[in-house]
């Protein structure tokens, strides 16, 4: 049976073991440290699932596209990224709906201070994301099929692939959204089945 190969990429604080865990600080259990833009230490197609929470909006609006290429190079075919990104629509939603609950910043007295303080998220924001958004994004970079999921869901055929949904210091799932993007595997025509 050949080993399953998953990357946990942007990883922070959380090294889960089992994973490559890769992200551009240095750090305990981190395996891989590096900037996505410089390319991953990975050969392509040679790993069969990655992993991202919370990374992908720190990099500039125009850098996203060539990181999300770099991800689905190391990616196998019938490969999956799953990413929980933070959900500009929920964010505004609540703003209009003068949901103050919502917002884990409370730093202003307007819920407009607290709105633009969490989307930015004290500035290591850098690119917001809507779900319409990251599915444009994912297909710029060669993902054949992009799939809105939930929190602990997967449409793919590796169910672990959920195991890091609110893995670590907390869930994001209340102010986040999850996406699946497959590579396909053109020689059989199929993905993400």
């Amino acid at each position: 049976m050949t080993e399953i190969r998953r990357l946990h990429w942007g990883c922070g604080d959380d090294t889960p073991s089992g994973w490559i865990n890769s992200d551009i600080e240095e750090g305990p259990g981190i395996d891989i440290s590096c900037d996505i833009l410089d390319g991953l230490p990975l050969a392509s197609e040679s790993i069969d699932y990655i992993y991202s929470e919370h990374a992908l909006q720190q990099l500039k609006i125009l850098d996203v596209v060539d990181a999300l290429r770099e991800l689905h190079r190391v990616l196998k075919p019938d490969g999956v990224l799953r990413l929980c990104l933070p959900d500009l629509d929920k964010a505004i939603n609540a703003y209009q709906d003068s949901r103050r609950d919502y917002f884990w910043c409370w730093d202003w007295d307007t819920i407009s201070g607290n709105l633009i303080t969490q989307i930015l998220d004290y500035n290591y924001t850098r690119t917001p994301f809507t779900y319409e958004f990251a599915e444009e994004l994912l297909r710029k970079a060669g993902f054949s099929d992009v799939r809105r999921v939930a929190h602990r869901q997967t449409t793919s055929r590796y169910p672990e692939v959920v195991d890091l949904d609110g893995w670590g210091e907390s869930s994001r799932e209340m102010e986040s959204f999850y996406v699946e993007a497959f590579k396909a595997d053109w020689l059989g025509g199929e993905y993400g089945s």
